[in-house]
């Protein structure tokens, strides 16, 4: 698992002083460029190569709430991965390792134009690294 850290903002919370449940979703996404770019394979380096990942399906469930000044451990981890469609888990605890959140996101890989891409032919070295960090699911 790759571990990332995000520093509850004030504006992030409600007029109850609770994150947003809408940031944890922009949470994972900062998570997974995050990821990305530690496992060799940022977002620059993936459009140079003509690579895009939409977002296919998001899950989130809430746990616990988390307030401003709380930090968040976010560990990413690739569950499942096809060739054509990457699956991510994450989970969120805050600085007393409480578990805040669990979340899963499925990506698929295209073209710049739309044209669905199958890693393990197109882009071999990518999907060897993705498949290399596979783990089972809690």
């Amino acid at each position: 698992m790759q571990v990332y850290q995000h520093y509850i903002q004030y504006y992030e919370t409600d007029r109850m002083g609770i994150t947003h449940h809408s940031n944890y979703i922009r949470f994972m996404e900062e998570a997974r460029v995050s990821f990305l770019n530690k496992i060799g394979w940022n977002y620059a380096k993936l459009e140079a190569q003509g690579i895009i990942s939409p977002v296919v399906a998001i899950k989130c469930k809430y746990l616990k709430p988390s307030t401003f000044a709380d930090t968040l451990s976010i560990d990413v981890s690739v569950t499942k991965f096809s060739g054509v469609k990457l699956t991510l888990a994450y989970k969120m605890t805050n600085q007393d390792g409480v578990l805040i959140c669990k979340g899963q996101s499925e990506h698929c890989f295209t073209t710049m134009d739309g044209k669905i891409l199958r890693l393990n032919k197109d882009h071999p070295k990518f999907s060897q690294s993705l498949t290399a960090l596979i783990v089972q699911e809690d």
